[in-house]
């Protein structure tokens, strides 16, 4: 079920047995209840499906329609990436990306010959992967890591080159496969002598601060 529409459903319900214990309490959607554990009224995504609004999922799509478009300018498709970028930073939408198709079009963008537009991929795709599992194995399926990895290294512009390796270290750390696939890929210069795995911070740390000073000379 839609989340908005879930929480609508949840307030409908409490408010109903609300009001039919005292008809004196607001049935206002944004009025505070005191015994909810946010103690808020609905959110803004059940509002909008309340009021007929856009829902994330739908700003998500919208997103990235105008991103991969032909007839939307670079200065809107960038706009476009920003906001997905700020809807993913919520992990349920960022988790909605897969069953919403999105995956495969974010990741082809890591490839375009744009720099402004593998560099948004690149930052959109490190922060859905941030501290969720499902979105770092879903990464690990579509093959992108290589592509990070190249871009981290090689791309001729130091903005990707950064969010790639941002990118990277949101993908590896606690992730074992995705770790494994990132060690085959960077070239021995850039690993520690002793054996580093997904839960050493501090060795994915100085891995990484050693791509980011590369990343400055390049």
């Amino acid at each position: 079920m839609d989340p908005g529409m879930n929480q609508l459903l949840k307030w409908s319900v409490e408010n109903s047995d609300a009001t039919r214990d005292d008809p004196t309490a607001s049935t206002d959607p944004k009025a505070v209840r005191s015994d909810w554990p946010s103690g808020q009224g609905l959110n803004a995504e059940a509002l909008n499906t309340l009021m007929g609004g856009p829902s994330d999922a739908d700003l998500m799509r919208e997103s990235m329609v105008a991103i991969t478009s032909d007839n939307v300018n670079l200065e809107n498709k960038l706009v476009a990436f920003d906001n997905f970028e700020q809807l993913i930073e919520i992990i349920d939408n960022a988790n909605n990306m897969e069953n919403m198709g999105l995956w495969t079009p974010l990741v082809k963008q890591l490839e375009s010959p744009e720099a402004d537009l593998r560099r948004m991929a690149a930052w959109c795709v490190g922060t859905a992967v941030q501290n969720n599992i499902k979105a770092q194995d879903r990464l690990l399926v579509l093959g992108a890591i290589p592509t990070l990895v190249d871009l981290a290294i090689h791309d001729s512009s130091e903005g990707v080159r950064r969010k790639a390796i941002y990118a990277l270290s949101s993908e590896v750390r606690n992730f074992q496969p995705g770790f494994n696939v990132a060690l085959q890929r960077l070239p021995r210069d850039f690993l520690d002598t002793k054996k580093v795995d997904a839960g050493d911070m501090e060795g994915i740390d100085h891995i990484m601060e050693k791509l980011r000073q590369s990343a400055k000379k390049a």
